[in-house]
C-alpha cells in the first residue's frame, strides 16, 4: 500500500494547514563531516558571526592524555563508537569514539568534525571478541 501522506485532520477534528515557508538561511544545517581515519585532511568553513571552523576530514593523529602528560601519538585502529556501530567498521572518529593508539586504548573527547583535532583520554578497555 502506498504512503498518502499526514491526514488534514487533528485528532479531535480541526484541519490541519500546510507548511509553506521554505527554510530560512540560519535554519539550514550541514551534513556530518565524519572524520576517517586516513592521511590528514582539513577543510575550513564558514560559521556564524565572522567566525570559521576548521573540520578535520580525515586525520592519522592524535593528542592523547595520560597522568597529566600529553603526546602527539599515530592512530592504529578505530575500535569502537557507541554513535553508532558502523562508524567503528567504516573507520569513522566521532566524540566518545575508543581508538587504539600506541599508548594503549583512549576515548576521543574533542570533535574534530568541528575543531579539526582529535584529543583523547587513556581508558582501561576491554575489546569485545
Amino acid at each position: 500500500m502506498q504512503d498518502q501522506g499526514r491526514s488534514t485532520r487533528t485528532k479531535t477534528g480541526g484541519r490541519v494547514h500546510r507548511h509553506t515557508t521554505k527554510k530560512k538561511k540560519h535554519q539550514l544545517g550541514n551534513s556530518p563531516t565524519e572524520t576517517q581515519f586516513d592521511e590528514p585532511s582539513y577543510r575550513t568553513v564558514a560559521g556564524r558571526g565572522n567566525t570559521t571552523k576548521i573540520r578535520a576530514l580525515a586525520t592519522n593523529v592524535a593528542n592523547v592524555t595520560t597522568e597529566g602528560e600529553t603526546e602527539r601519538v599515530d592512530i592504529e585502529n578505530v575500535v569502537d563508537n557507541p554513535a553508532n556501530p558502523n562508524y567503528a567498521r567504516r573507520n569513522i572518529i566521532t566524540k566518545g569514539a575508543i581508538i587504539e593508539t600506541e599508548l594503549g586504548f583512549a576515548r576521543v573527547t574533542s570533535r574534530p568534525g568541528q575543531t579539526g583535532q582529535v584529543n583523547a583520554k587513556t581508558v582501561d578497555y576491554e575489546p569485545e571478541e
